[in-house]
């Protein structure tokens, strides 16, 4: 079989691809200083930058976006009268969780059992080598035959919204004819897959107050009202019996047509213990791709460890509500913090925060430049024909860019396959899929420039 050129390129890259991620995995960029040092995400930051510059592309700047976090530009110029394409990654990164539970640190790309471990080496760092990986092919192979943007956001994990404001108040900066977002992924290793759908998501924190301090559980419970198990109530208020998710006015009985998830392999990729079952009604693509879903990601109370035998005064928890495409998270919002409002028992008060919020978004894959990435992908996953699924994650900017730029063509494509295990610990990512995903990017942007030649 004749190997593409560039396919041959990249492959040779893949070396100093490895390297570069481990330079890049190894910053501690959570987005959130109380958690981490922001001089990790200024080092990431510039690390990017610097990337780029060695890429001979102008401009490159590090914007400072309004939620006090940066973003990476910059811009590569094209053939006269060549079309401009907008590559996205990100380079912050979830927090490691446990980790004690990670077989390897978090922060230090390790090569185990065929894959690279590491926190982003999936989501989204690798997304932004992807793009490197592409673009360098092209140069050795007659050019980059299209003008290119990239950005790279610092704050996307924490959808705090600071390169969506960015953009709204400087629309001229990322504007394109087409838009590649790098930080989606195959619905299974070596199976190309474009996302046509993101939920969106609402984030809450909720806090409950019943007394003036904690009390002598032994004294006082049983009659004086205990915060945590009012928490602990409200909380349950939020799913029936059956796990479905049951915000007060909120629909959760929409259908997903497209893709299949075949439940078995979803228990797999999900790591369901033997014997749990799932949660809610309808198929798996259903649930995931086109329903709403309530998470409590996290609950302020006594540790097990050194808990006294005490009424809890006070009790907060973090709740997540990803939005399916055709509804909206700002009236979801209003739903989620009404339902809290109304179903806190015993007249506890109760305050509700929201810290972030990002709208569901839905591609147009009839668009033209979906047929030069399919056959893109044909030649990078040779015998495969592309495949839309949708995603249950969030990537508010989509949105943003949508309504911006609503000539511009957006396609989501990435790294964070099922068994990148993305947020949790141990999370990793396939060099086979790195490689093959640079070169369909590269055959992608050959493709669409020829495109609009025609």
């Amino acid at each position: 079989m004749t190997v593409h050129p560039i396919a041959e390129t990249i492959a040779s890259l893949m070396p100093r691809a490895k390297t570069e991620l481990t330079e890049l995995v190894a910053f501690q960029s959570v987005a959130d200083p109380a958690q981490f040092p922001k001089s990790e995400c200024e080092a990431a930051a510039n690390w990017v930058a610097d990337a780029l510059r060695s890429e001979g592309f102008q401009d490159v700047a590090l914007l400072d976006t309004p939620d006090g976090t940066q973003s990476v530009y910059g811009f590569l110029p094209g053939p006269a009268d060549a079309p401009t394409v907008l590559l996205y990654a990100h380079y912050d990164v979830q927090p490691p969780l446990d980790e004690d539970a990670w077989l390897s640190p978090p922060f230090e790309l390790t090569d185990r059992d065929g894959r690279w471990y590491g926190r982003g080496a999936a989501d989204c760092k690798g997304g932004f080598i992807m793009h490197l990986l592409a673009l360098r092919a092209l140069k050795a192979n007659g050019g980059v035959p299209v003008s290119v943007k990239v950005i790279a956001e610092g704050s996307e994990e924490q959808g705090t919204g600071g390169l969506e404001r960015y953009a709204e108040a400087h629309p001229d900066l990322l504007a394109a004819d087409t838009i590649v977002i790098g930080d989606t992924g195959n619905f299974r290793v070596g199976l190309p897959t474009v996302t046509a759908t993101l939920r969106g998501m609402t984030m809450l924190r909720v806090r409950i107050d019943t007394l003036e301090g904690n009390l002598h559980s032994g004294q006082f419970g049983g009659a004086a009202p205990d915060a945590l198990a009012a928490l602990i109530q409200l909380l349950a208020s939020l799913r029936d019996e059956d796990g479905t998710t049951t915000v007060d006015g909120l629909t959760a009985d929409a259908s997903w047509d497209g893709l299949e998830y075949p439940e078995a392999e979803f228990r797999k990729d999900a790591r369901v213990l033997d014997g749990v079952g799932l949660i809610s009604d309808g198929s798996v693509a259903d649930r995931i791709w086109a329903r709403p879903a309530v998470t409590v990601v996290g609950i302020d109370c006594p540790p097990v460890v050194g808990a006294t035998p005490s009424l809890q005064a006070s009790a907060r928890a973090q709740i997540s509500l990803r939005v399916p495409p055709g509804q909206d998270a700002a009236d979801a919002t209003k739903l989620l913090t009404a339902h809290l409002e109304s179903h806190t028992p015993w007249g506890a008060r109760v305050s509700v925060e929201q810290v972030g919020q990002g709208q569901p978004f839905k591609a147009d894959i009839t668009s033209p430049a979906y047929t030069s990435m399919a056959d893109a992908m044909s030649v990078a996953y040779p015998g495969e024909e592309m495949q839309a699924s949708g995603m249950g994650g969030s990537i508010p900017l989509c949105n943003t860019l949508s309504s911006l730029y609503p000539e511009a063509e957006i396609l989501l494509i990435g790294l964070s396959e099922p068994e990148a295990q993305i947020h949790a610990v141990n999370e990793s990512v396939s060099p086979e899929e790195l490689e093959r995903l640079s070169v369909t990017e590269a055959l992608f942007l050959v493709n669409y420039a020829r495109s609009k030649q025609v």
